[in-house]
């Protein structure tokens, strides 16, 4: 009889075993670059090896990466006992560890400092500084506090971190700041900045954005003899400015995009003020968009009250414990909605759309003000890949200590990361992402015979893999 469709193939139990190893190799040669056995040694010196449970810590940050909880659960797998040198541990020796290296982070970002200083000759000190908030589970930690949420969670207790970046194109992490969730950018500016400025040459020059723009953050920048640029927020003496900007010798910056510009000389500052018609557009796009919406909410009101309904949910105080009485009129019966919009529009729209300011100490073009300002994004991409990558929120942690012992962690990892990227040119351009992915891939299969007898197998070679994980020549 003539055979005519495939049968499933058998499969037999054995006892092998599988697990990506890549991401361990990649943590473990890192680890021995950045000196971690110096740097961990001293803060723990009875029980599991402070620096294994570090490595394994991250790379299970940049594997599987849940909880702490999760990670305990992960890191005690044989196999990965037995490839982080460690022993098998309880669930609070984990926390301890934790807390540990929390309670001595600045001491550590300091020390990892003078390791990279040491390795690298950097081609230029110039840095990007920027700041985030990660929402926080729990409510005994006192850095929880509500603030701006990036993460768009007003409602959720959160903390804020600052990095500090060697930009491009070094694209280094070498500072970490972690404070309460209601400090604002302006003053976390100050820890940020003292954390790093020993280690810059004078003259360097940093980088960041208007929400940390105040007279105290220019002051210690040149108080430190160092150069700054910065955005600038536009207020009512600018409104002069923008009414006459076309009068003025403005300079062409960029045909293609209609970016002009104008430089503003002051004894201290230089200003560079920019008008960029893709920004006005998208800038009125919104805009009309808000005005459309609060029309839309205004009608919806007034149909209520002419039908004597009671107010849709969204516009009330939901709590059982308010008794809230509203009386409301709106301006719609008097309107026709052509005029309605145009009184929405009006208070909306200011006639700044389009135009932005940066100042800085140097004296630029306005093409290099620009350009430098605009690769400050660097900074941005390194703090997208800490959050969405990484994966360091949301935080589920409970004391101060194991916040910032839980938040460095990450940044151990995405430091890696980083200087993958930078000892590497063919991976300059690829995300953490793709990178987390290739190093996951490489597999290892320990095939047992006996009880004696095994095989180890690698497996899933790709050139990101190979170059980071078997490459022989020297990492300089």
């Amino acid at each position: 009889m003539k055979k005519t469709k495939l049968r499933t193939k058998n499969v037999n139990n054995n006892e092998n075993i599988s697990f990506p190893v890549g991401t361990t190799l990649a943590v473990k040669k890192y680890s021995e670059k950045l000196q971690f056995e110096n740097i961990f040694s001293n803060l723990k010196q009875k029980g599991i090896p402070l620096k294994n449970l570090v490595e394994a810590l991250i790379s299970y940050k940049l594997t599987e990466n849940l909880s702490l909880t999760k990670g305990s659960d992960w890191i005690n797998r044989p196999e990965v006992l037995n490839e982080f040198n460690l022993k098998k541990f309880e669930q609070r020796t984990l926390f301890r560890s934790i807390e540990t290296i929390g309670q001595n982070y600045e001491q550590l970002i300091l020390d990892l400092q003078d390791v990279l200083f040491s390795l690298y000759d950097f081609e230029h000190n110039d840095t990007n500084l920027d700041w985030s908030s990660l929402i926080l589970w729990g409510t005994k930690s006192h850095l929880g506090k509500y603030g701006y949420s990036r993460d768009h969670r007003p409602d959720k207790k959160q903390v804020t971190f600052g990095i500090s970046e060697l930009r491009t194109p070094i694209n280094i992490p070498i500072g970490l700041t972690v404070q309460k969730g209601n400090v604002n950018d302006q003053t976390h500016f100050q820890k940020t900045f003292n954390q790093i400025k020993d280690r810059l040459k004078p003259k360097s020059r940093i980088v960041f954005d208007k929400g940390a723009n105040s007279k105290d953050s220019i002051n210690s920048v040149i108080a430190n003899k160092m150069k700054f640029l910065t955005a600038k927020k536009l207020n009512t003496s600018d409104d002069i400015l923008i009414k006459k900007f076309w009068e003025l010798k403005i300079k062409v910056v960029d045909k293609e995009n209609g970016i002009y510009g104008y430089k503003q000389e002051f004894p201290s500052r230089i200003n560079y003020f920019y008008f960029s018609k893709k920004l006005q557009v998208q800038q009125l796009e919104a805009k009309m968009r808000k005005a459309s919406k609060q029309f839309k909410e205004a009608k919806e009101i007034q149909e209520s009250i002419q039908n004597k309904r009671k107010l849709p949910k969204k516009y009330l105080i939901n709590n059982p414990l308010i008794d809230m009485k509203l009386s409301i009129q709106t301006k719609l019966p008097y309107l026709s909605e052509s005029e309605a919009l145009d009184i929405v529009k009006k208070t909306s729209i200011n006639g700044r759309e389009g135009f932005f300011c940066l100042t800085s100490s140097e004296d630029l073009t306005l093409q290099e003000a620009l350009t430098i300002y605009r690769k400050k994004d660097s900074i941005e991409k390194i703090i997208h890949s800490l959050k969405n990558e990484v994966n360091i929120k949301p935080l589920r942690v409970w004391s101060d200590n194991s916040i910032f012992g839980a938040v460095l962690v990450g940044y151990l990892a995405q430091l890696i990361i980083s200087l993958i990227r930078y000892d590497y040119a063919e991976l300059k351009n690829t995300s953490t992402k793709f990178i987390k992915i290739s190093l996951s891939n490489l597999t290892v299969t320990i095939e047992k015979y006996s009880f004696w007898k095994k095989r180890v197998i690698y497996s899933n070679f790709d050139h990101i893999n190979e170059l980071i994980c078997f490459q022989n020549r020297a990492i300089t």
